[in-house]
């Protein structure tokens, strides 16, 4: 979503050894034997051991099939290891099952294109990750589905049933940028991104810390290898990811349980961890240094005690002409070189458990004319620069 210590000599060591071999045949006494085993056994222990490190995932969103044929094989060349998609809650619940934690219960619809896309990962050894969001309306008291459950459990119930429908799903995202108000309601528009929240905020904060904390409870549950990722933060937001850690605990203060933090970076500007921040408290791709730093501040270790490590969730950067979303675009030249960047940065700084692209083809033109180019192919089929940024990465 390479950088493997895979545990065998180093390569100058194996060298040093091969250079002990005998120079002459007459070298075949036991004696001579013990001295060169203990000559190699000494050079061996003398080179000191890489710590090990676990390789960066490398992760994809993008269609399970085109035309129906399966992209996974393209996935599979781009080197990624997580497949990315979501899972509506409202869609697959329009009404309450009176068994929500039985994936069998009669009031779930499950997708066929999920069930599609557990087939397809594992056939080409790719993992999966969803994201599960939306809100049914008789778990909100009929409000639109970017509204709050009325009950952590309520999610957390769900979470569970799909668990259970989709076993070999190892990574569960909980809800989608949360800290815009498009998404999680309510959230009281814009706040200041370094300022301290309202009440009304906080309460929204801690609305999404008991559904993070109950679903982690819940996936650990069906399975203690279940990973969950939390936060979920947009670089600005309506809740910036300054405050969005910061005021993200329980109503009884305790923090919310997660295995890693999930944050989408989106940028105008070339990754570099040197740069400043444009805005303080917002967090692009050169800001993740900052948002290391708040995580290990106001929310502290993972629960097995280590430094909270960052799933990037999103990240894209557009061509060819201006996004509706951001309002930027690049060269194709330069799209590569921001991700060769990118992917620079996660391979060498060890608090970046995965880089999740979106997405891998651009999007079908608008009739406004303003579509956003995220894509690593573009509409005609042709492969963009950044296709072989992101598979040599």
């Amino acid at each position: 979503m390479p950088g493997r210590d895979d545990g065998s000599a180093h390569p100058g060591a194996r060298a040093r050894v091969a250079a002990l071999a005998p120079h002459r045949a007459g070298l075949t006494s036991l004696a001579s034997r013990a001295v060169l085993l203990t000559a190699c056994v000494a050079l061996l222990l003398a080179v000191p051991a890489s710590p090990a490190r676990a390789a960066l995932k490398k992760g994809m969103w993008g269609p399970v099939k085109v035309n129906g044929a399966s992209q996974f094989p393209v996935y599979r060349e781009l080197g990624a290891t997580v497949y990315n998609t979501g899972l509506n809650w409202r869609n697959v619940a329009v009404h309450r099952p009176a068994n929500p934690r039985d994936p069998r219960d009669p009031a779930y619809q499950w997708p066929a294109g999920i069930s599609d896309a557990v087939e397809q990962a594992a056939a080409h050894r790719i993992q999966l990750a969803i994201l599960v969001m939306g809100t049914p309306a008789w778990a909100n008291r009929g409000r639109p589905g970017n509204w709050v459950p009325s009950n952590a459990a309520d999610y957390a119930d769900f979470v569970v049933a799909a668990a259970r429908r989709y076993p070999s799903v190892r990574f569960w995202i909980v809800w989608g940028e949360p800290t815009r108000a498009g998404n999680f309601f309510p959230i009281p528009l814009r706040t200041h991104p370094s300022a301290r929240l309202s009440h009304e905020a906080i309460r929204t904060v801690r609305s999404y810390a008991q559904i993070l904390d109950a679903s982690y409870a819940a996936l650990k549950g069906v399975s203690q290898r279940k990973i969950v990722i939390g936060g979920n933060s947009f670089n600005g937001g309506d809740i910036s990811p300054l405050n969005w850690i910061r005021y993200l605990r329980l109503p009884n203060g305790r923090r919310p349980r997660m295995d890693l933090y999930g944050h989408n970076p989106f940028s105008a500007r070339r990754p570099r961890l040197s740069e400043r921040a444009a805005v303080r408290g917002y967090a692009d791709i050169s800001d993740l240094d900052d948002l290391a730093r708040w995580l290990d501040r106001f929310y502290g270790r993972d629960p097995r005690g280590k430094p909270m490590r960052i799933w990037i969730g999103e990240w894209s950067v557009p061509t060819d002409h201006g996004s509706y979303i951001f309002g930027f675009w690049t060269t194709r030249r330069m799209q590569a070189s921001w991700l060769r960047a990118a992917l620079r940065i996660a391979r060498s700084w060890p608090r970046i458990f995965a880089l999740n692209w979106l997405a891998l083809y651009d999007e079908p033109a608008r009739p406004a004319g303003d579509e956003t180019n995220w894509g690593l192919i573009d509409r005609t089929g042709r492969r963009k620069p950044a296709f072989w940024a992101f598979q040599r990465g």
